[in-house]
């Protein structure tokens, strides 16, 4: 396992740039109808051409089999063992919207969900997908709840998500989801995990009891899930450990929100993968970390869509090539966690990985998939093995002994 305080003791300031791609749950599995999996079968000259000539391997996000959440996996991309830093995805979406967390604030993530009117059932966790003006409109209905003893902060995330924080005294985050993570089930209450919790589980059960009352004509928004409830973590920056500085080019919020958690400037940036880029390149003399988050690849896996998967990955391809124009003394490009498209969830398969640099010594990989990866010269190594990779061939990284 990677030792971050030994990282942090040989990490030295220099004036070399390093480039972090996440392309979000690019792993996946062959497809039932094509025999490929989506790296398989985009047409991606630019990656395999890059995947050639750099160092590439397969990483794995958290463990051997465990399949990992965005957060945790995206940690450990970042030098943080997910294990010893647990932060529930509620903190990283209330972060990433900006919101300004108090130490007894309790923040979870929350999707508007569709149930049956009659069983009360989950048909559908995400609503479809709504429009983000219309989780606004339902967002600020939500508003007009109130409940003894606790203020609810809400706002609106992307599509079918927002952000619920609970602010009062004797808060705890640990409690159990509100969401069972299937359809076919009911919404759970809150449920606390220890003794202490049993007060918060309350107010929040008298919460979503109000919201269900306020959302019965909605359709097909009609009820909330929550998932992730935690309180502000002690975790030290980017800058203090790994002696950089560090920017954030993400266009939703929980990965704003995890950046923001470790460190790293928020840059604005447009919707698109194009305008990322363009704020990439707009940016470049200012920062020499970057962190750029590709995030459909994800969606269209956990939707089943293996065509839109192959779709997100070559327009990444596309744009690769002004991504190197930069000329990054480092270049990393892998995802978080594997997606396949044929599961529509995240997976344990551990994801294709490459680095290019001055320094890289390539070994037998001809495309950037998941079975040439698997024949780099970095092998199968966990991910907490990136960022001190990155530092190294960044010459951020002085020798350990005499």
């Amino acid at each position: 396992m990677v030792n971050i305080e030994l990282v942090s003791s040989l990490s030295q300031k220099t004036e070399t740039k390093i480039i972090l791609v996440v392309v979000d749950g690019i792993g996946g599995l062959p497809h039932p109808c094509v025999g490929r999996t989506a790296l398989e079968e985009a047409n991606i000259p630019n990656l395999d051409r890059l995947a050639a000539v750099s160092s590439c391997g397969l990483v794995e996000p958290v463990a051997l089999g465990i399949t990992p959440g965005s957060g945790p996996s995206h940690l450990a991309l970042f030098g943080y063992d997910p294990l010893r830093y647990d932060i529930g995805r509620g903190v990283l979406e209330a972060l990433g919207v900006g919101l300004e967390l108090q130490p007894s604030d309790v923040a979870a993530r929350g999707n508007f969900c569709t149930v049956d009117d009659s069983s009360g059932v989950i048909t559908d966790r995400r609503a479809g997908r709504i429009p983000t003006e219309e989780n606004r409109r339902l967002v600020e209905m939500l508003r007009s709840i109130n409940v003894e003893g606790v203020e609810v902060i809400l706002e609106s995330g992307k599509f079918h998500r927002f952000v619920a924080l609970f602010r009062g005294q004797g808060l705890s985050g640990e409690l159990y989801d509100t969401d069972p993570q299937h359809v076919g089930e009911k919404p759970k209450d809150a449920a606390p995990r220890t003794p202490d919790a049993a007060y918060t589980a309350n107010l929040v059960n008298q919460w979503l009891e109000k919201v269900r009352e306020v959302l019965k004509n909605e359709y097909p928004a009609n009820m909330v899930l929550l998932r992730g409830f935690a309180g502000l973590p002690d975790i030290p920056g980017m800058s203090q450990v790994f002696k950089l500085t560090p920017a954030a080019i993400s266009g939703y919020p929980m990965y704003r929100g995890l950046a923001r958690l470790v460190g790293m400037e928020i840059l604005e940036t447009g919707p698109s993968l194009k305008d990322e880029v363009e704020t990439l390149q707009a940016q470049f003399d200012n920062y020499d970390f970057f962190y750029l988050h590709v995030k459909d690849t994800d969606s269209s896996g956990e939707d089943g869509d293996f065509k839109r998967k192959v779709e997100v990955i070559e327009e990444f391809d596309a744009l690769l090539p002004s991504i190197l124009g930069l000329k990054p003394d480092v270049l990393i490009v892998t995802g978080d966690h594997s997606t396949p498209a044929k599961m529509k969830a995240h997976s344990w398969h551990p994801v294709p990985f490459l680095i290019h640099s001055e320094w890289v010594r390539p070994l037998r990989v001809e495309e950037f998939s998941e079975a040439a990866c698997a024949k780099g010269d970095l092998g199968v190594f966990p991910s907490l093995g990136t960022m001190p990779l990155a530092l190294a061939h960044g010459l951020k990284l002085g020798k350990f002994g005499a």
